[in-house]
């Protein structure tokens, strides 16, 4: 896709392991300080524990682990973002761990550059895009996709 046919959005911004990222607001549907969460023996180190949101059971995800980042322990400034996407067409609620939540910012679409072949940390096909706003750069990550590939 070219830079200027990608479309401008409100992103949630936030820091994953000092770097910024952006998802889109709209599958945000809240910001949860820290609160108890429960291990899953066995599971997937990427989803490996459950949390309670208005008494429904939600997975719990660190996005550490799918872009091969240090796992750290929570801090004051910890988050989790629970956000719904499609996942095999059904809707899914999902908690994203999340270093600090910035804001709620617009991404122009002329900002946004396809990710680079080379010299990238993550995958490629973790990531719609690299956005730029003044002369910070931002990692737009694909979640659906994330949640897809085991």
């Amino acid at each position: 896709m070219a830079a200027n046919d990608n479309p401008s959005f409100e992103a949630l911004t936030l820091s994953l392991g000092g770097e910024v990222f952006a998802i889109d607001a709209n599958c945000v549907h809240e910001i949860l300080d820290m609160i108890p969460q429960t291990d899953v023996p066995g599971a997937h180190p990427f989803v490996d524990r459950l949390i309670n949101v208005r008494g429904k059971v939600v997975p719990l995800a660190d996005l550490r682990i799918k872009f091969e980042m240090e796992r750290t322990p929570p801090t004051i400034d910890t988050r989790i973002v629970v956000v719904e996407i499609l996942l095999d067409d059904e809707p899914t609620v999902v908690g994203l761990l999340a270093d600090k939540v910035y804001e709620v910012t617009t991404i122009g679409g002329a900002s946004i550059e396809d990710t680079p072949d080379i010299g990238m940390r993550w995958r490629p096909d973790f990531i719609k895009g690299i956005g730029k706003r003044g002369q910070d750069f931002i990692v737009i990550p694909d979640i659906v996709r994330i949640f897809s590939v085991h």
